[in-house]
């Protein structure tokens, strides 16, 4: 079968997904693709996965229909209700539509394009997640870790947990070739799932629900509050809560992150702290891409939203709601604005641009450490961004 996932409000989900479609966001244990993907072979089914997405990124990330496609909403989680119905009940030239919002269609490229398909209404009973922000990555990754813990462990064993930790509760699951040792793992508010050669370090802290990816490290002594995720080859120190890391992404050392969301490739110096919670406890607002304008969250907790290939300094502070571009280089002395556009270089005092080749030379370097190639095609995404971003540096 095959699977075209698309976007119908892809700006809420801006700095984080200037780089990729939506689909390739990791929420709980898995990317949104991944889910859809698992969900469908529970049920015997193969599927190829493509994209509908800015033009910019089309020669990475091409639509490619075949004879039967089913057409996917990228911000909606799949749940069995829901893909049973698409596998067994969704007709030819029909769509699925929640709350005024297509979900999924069965129809050629044309008729999607065009809308031709008859539209039924279904109740949120085929709802399981639906994200609307960029903040419902981390306050929604508590249910969405759960559900996929339950996808990936349905009828499987754990491998066997060291006894020199201290296991609380028994929702852990740990993959073949992970390695936890001398930690605590608490897993009564939440599961815990240590993927595939994933490592926990001596001495940390974990409460669930916690998602570690492959090959994904805690360092020693660090503190994880739920519900975080960490990406597969992301390393991970310090005070951790509600946050969800993407894949090869390092916060390594002590300092703070609450109720945040990195992007991949992004690296946070030793002691950098961010703000989650105002001092006069007053709602956060943060930067949107959509109004270009500080905007109202409804949240109490809110802290960093940062974009691909980002990096900070030693001891950075961030303050609460901050939003920071993709391949921004933030150093120095206080705290930099609650926005920090794509490509910039400096902090509090002074902020010039990030210069393209430099950035492509340190792309390059950072992804040749994890045996990944720094494409032609990635040059033209960061160079698109680059230019689009333009207007936010001046």
């Amino acid at each position: 079968m095959n699977i075209i996932f698309f976007e119908d409000n892809r700006i809420q989900f801006l700095p984080l997904v200037y780089a990729k479609p939506l689909a390739k966001i990791r929420v709980g244990i898995l990317a949104i693709e991944d889910k859809w993907r698992k969900c469908f072979q529970k049920n015997n089914i193969s599927i190829t996965t493509s994209y509908i997405t800015e033009a910019y990124l089309s020669e990475k990330f091409p639509a490619e229909e075949q004879e039967e496609n089913i057409f996917i909403n990228a911000r909606f989680f799949p749940n069995k209700r829901l893909v049973d119905f698409i596998i067994n009940n969704l007709i030819v030239d029909e769509a699925i539509i929640f709350e005024g919002s297509l979900v999924a269609s069965k129809c050629t490229m044309e008729q999607f394009k065009a809308e031709s398909y008859s539209v039924k209404d279904y109740n949120e009973s085929f709802i399981s997640i639906e994200l609307k922000s960029v903040t419902d990555i981390f306050s929604k990754n508590d249910i969405a870790i759960q559900q996929d813990f339950e996808l990936i462990t349905e009828g499987r064993k754990s491998a066997t947990i060291s006894k020199t930790n201290t296991i609380i509760g028994n929702n852990i699951f740990i993959e073949a070739g992970a390695k936890i040792e001398a930690s605590v793992l608490n897993s009564t508010s939440g599961p815990i799932y240590v993927g595939k050669d994933a490592e926990i370090m001596e001495g940390c802290l974990v409460r669930g629900p916690l998602a570690m990816s492959n090959n994904s490290v805690l360092k020693m002594g660090a503190k994880i509050y739920g519900a975080t995720t960490i990406g597969q080859f992301s390393k991970v120190g310090g005070e951790v809560n509600n946050c969800v890391i993407q894949d090869y992404s390092n916060k390594g050392h002590d300092g703070f992150l609450g109720n945040s969301v990195i992007g991949e490739w992004c690296n946070l110096g030793a002691d950098t702290n961010t703000s989650n919670l105002k001092n006069n406890y007053a709602e956060v607002k943060l930067w949107l891409y959509e109004t270009e304008r500080f905007a109202k969250t409804g949240l109490q907790f809110c802290g960093l939203i940062m974009g691909d290939h980002s990096k900070c300094g030693i001891n950075t502070m961030f303050n609460t709601g901050t939003v920071v571009g993709v391949s921004s280089n933030i150093f120095g002395s206080g705290f930099p604005r609650n926005f920090v556009s794509s490509f910039s270089w400096g902090g509090a005092s002074d902020v010039t641009t990030y210069k393209l080749e430099k950035v492509f030379e340190v792309a390059e370097i950072v992804m040749q450490r994890r045996g990944i190639k720094f494409t032609s095609e990635d040059k033209n995404i960061l160079t698109a961004i680059f230019e689009m971003t333009a207007k936010y540096r001046k």
